[in-house]
């Protein structure tokens, strides 16, 4: 463990020319993010949940519990994207 409460895995630049980075938060969590060239990026979160940009406004955040919420894509149905059940 570092004095940031984390330790770095790896991180770097994969084949498609992305970066990665992945931490280690001990107690089993840890957590990673991509970086695209596209401008879109992910983030894998240690308490499960998740985020990811399209890097065009469009965005998509997932709780640990599951739930989705969307926004900036358009919609042409005006309701909630992506419930399950």
């Amino acid at each position: 463990m570092s004095d940031r409460g984390y330790t770095y895995k790896s991180s770097g630049i994969n084949t498609h020319g992305n970066h990665y980075c992945a931490r280690d938060y001990g107690n089993n969590s840890n957590s990673y993010h991509y970086s695209n060239r596209d401008g879109s990026y992910y983030y894998s979160n240690p308490n499960g949940s998740t985020y990811y940009n399209n890097g065009q406004g469009g965005s998509t955040y997932t709780s640990p519990s599951g739930a989705k919420y969307s926004s900036g894509y358009g919609s042409s149905s005006g309701g909630s994207r992506g419930s399950s059940k």
